[in-house]
């Protein structure tokens, strides 16, 4: 046992490492990271050296419940109530024209050729109806991740994230409809009444769940303020969704990703820090979970006939997701990047699809499609498949899509804004005192300028210290001294000092930790000479003006 738990955490530091090594690479050559992760899990699973073996990947399974928890309560904390408000209508129509396309270009192909094959009408119905409705679910996880990748922001971005939020349900629905019926042409038992049962305590109970959960984690954030705390009580909670999920055969990605949802809109301030940690906790998670992906992907046992499947199955689902979509987005008459870009992002196919197609191969082990193959075993296989293929096809389009519609880079924070900029794009004009200089001066120097500290230079223009403006105010009631009282007299050192090429993030922060709203910047060479005044008021200003530019937005937003 004690070999096994070594050979486990072995493998999980491979998989982490392996896969932010192949990130790197693929960022390098302008791919998205995505596709790294999974082709690190090809090389070291069962399609290529074999390190990670079928055994430790379901030793492994409660790790990827685990994981797709944390992505449907990230994805979930994406989802705002106004923009629902806003957008429901066309939303609602693209998610069922890209939906219902994708299902009926799929099913109608996989029914031709199963039919083709086996010369069976039957067996033809039943693959087609479960293959096009495993064909509608759309991955959030490698999608979400690429958005996040190139900090797309916009209207195009919301949509994508509402979609494939909502894909889940109506997948779900599909599927279960599909797989009764796959049922009951073969002869096998199955009821649709059963299967609409078990539809609604699906959909309904995790949605009821997830929500339930949510309330609390918001009175738990009123008790707890700091967002540390606050996060670890939310992995608490997400373990619990997703284990009650699993008893009573609830959905996981649906019960977390409505208890971010309902979370992040109740309590939208109080949740903002928490979400920002989990994010950044998530990632060896999601790193992980698509190494995985790729480590239990095989072809060894693939016949001939069924690449045919595979290859119809992709083109006519990317062709229903796309012109699905734009029929949608046309009808509801949303905005041009919606309808020309949005269904570029919605190729990737991952957890759920494959959740399924396991899920498809217990439930119709029974129905033979060929003499040595059942159609539980030929869902397996066609959605691993097509699963590599568009989680390799699936990001690059949505990078494309960012691209086009002009979206990428727009989800910035101020912190990215000063992280990138120099103190020389917002240092202020130069205001000094000399040493030799009458209080009655320097009470002229800050009435006639908007400072509150004040560079005092020797007569070689070298910095001594500074004047501040609380300094002055402790004299200006006896003004007897004014004019023989010297600014050398009431001057303090220089607590610190910056130059015009620091990073403008690294001296705020340090600005902000000294508590000091002005910093003097100084020449490289000699840092004695001072060559401005660094203010927090100024800083603020000229990086929330760039903060808006980057992101799109005119200035007048900020009313």
């Amino acid at each position: 046992m004690e070999a096994l738990n070594h050979n486990l955490l072995f493998l999980l530091g491979l998989g982490v490492f392996g896969g932010m090594a192949g990130a790197w690479f693929f960022q390098k050559i302008r791919v998205p990271q995505v596709i790294g992760y999974i082709v690190i899990g090809l090389i070291i699973g069962q399609a290529g050296f074999g390190i990670i073996s079928s055994d430790v990947i379901a030793e492994l399974k409660t790790f990827n419940l685990f994981a797709l928890g944390i992505i449907g309560f990230l994805v979930g904390g994406e989802l705002k109530i106004d923009t629902f408000r806003k957008y429901a209508r066309q939303f609602t129509a693209i998610l069922f024209g890209e939906g219902l396309a994708a299902f009926l270009l799929v099913g109608l192909a996989a029914f031709l050729l199963i039919r083709m094959e086996t010369h069976s009408i039957t067996a033809g119905l039943a693959g087609a109806v479960v293959l096009g409705a495993i064909a509608s679910a759309t991955d959030p996880a490698s999608t979400i991740d690429v958005l996040w990748e190139y900090r797309s922001k916009g209207v195009m971005t919301t949509a994508i994230i509402a979609i494939v939020a909502l894909d889940d349900a109506l997948a779900m629905t599909l599927y279960g409809l599909g797989s009764s019926t796959a049922k009951l042409v073969t002869s096998h038992s199955g009821s649709l009444l059963l299967s609409l049962g078990h539809i609604g305590n699906e959909l309904i109970g995790s949605l009821v769940l997830g929500a339930v959960v949510a309330y609390l984690l918001a009175l738990f954030l009123r008790w707890v303020p700091q967002a540390e705390r606050g996060a670890a009580i939310a992995i608490g909670m997400i373990l619990l969704v997703i284990s009650v999920a699993v008893f009573f055969d609830m959905d996981i990605i649906l019960a977390a990703m409505m208890m971010g949802f309902v979370l992040t809109n109740v309590v939208p301030r109080r949740s903002k820090d928490l979400f920002k940690l989990m994010r950044n906790f998530s990632v060896p998670i999601y790193v992980l979970f698509f190494v995985l992906v790729g480590a239990r992907l095989s072809f060894a046992a693939m016949p001939g006939w069924l690449w045919l499947i595979v290859i119809a199955y992709v083109v006519c689902r990317s062709a229903g997701k796309f012109y699905g979509a734009y029929l949608g987005a046309r009808i509801t008459s949303s905005p041009a990047a919606i309808r020309n870009y949005l269904g570029l992002g919605l190729f990737a196919q991952g957890g759920v699809a494959i959740g399924l197609s396991i899920m498809a191969a217990e439930r119709l082990a029974l129905i033979k499609v060929t003499e040595g193959m059942s159609l539980g075993d030929m869902i397996i296989f066609v959605v691993a498949t097509t699963t590599l293929i568009v989680q390799i096809l699936g990001p690059a389009m949505v990078k494309v899509a960012i691209r086009l519609s002009g979206e990428g880079g727009r989800d910035i924070t101020e912190e990215d804004v000063r992280a990138s900029m120099k103190v020389a794009d917002v240092v202020g004009n130069l205001v000094t005192l000399s040493e030799a200089a009458s209080v009655a001066e320097a009470v002229q120097c800050f009435t006639g300028n908007d400072v509150l500290i004040v560079p005092v230079v020797s007569r070689e223009g070298k910095i001594t210290g500074v004047l501040s403006f609380e300094a002055l105010k402790d004299i200006l009631v006896d003004r007897d001294n004014w004019q023989w009282l010297l600014v050398a007299d009431i001057m303090r050192p220089m607590e610190d000092c910056t130059t015009a090429d620091a990073n403008l993030e690294e001296v705020y922060e340090r600005m902000f930790r000294l508590k000091i709203d002005q910093m003097p910047v100084v020449d490289l060479e000699t840092g004695e000479i001072p060559q401005g005044m660094l203010d927090l008021r100024t800083i603020r200003q000229k990086v929330h003006a760039e903060l808006l530019k980057r992101s799109g937005q005119p200035e007048a937003a900020t009313a």
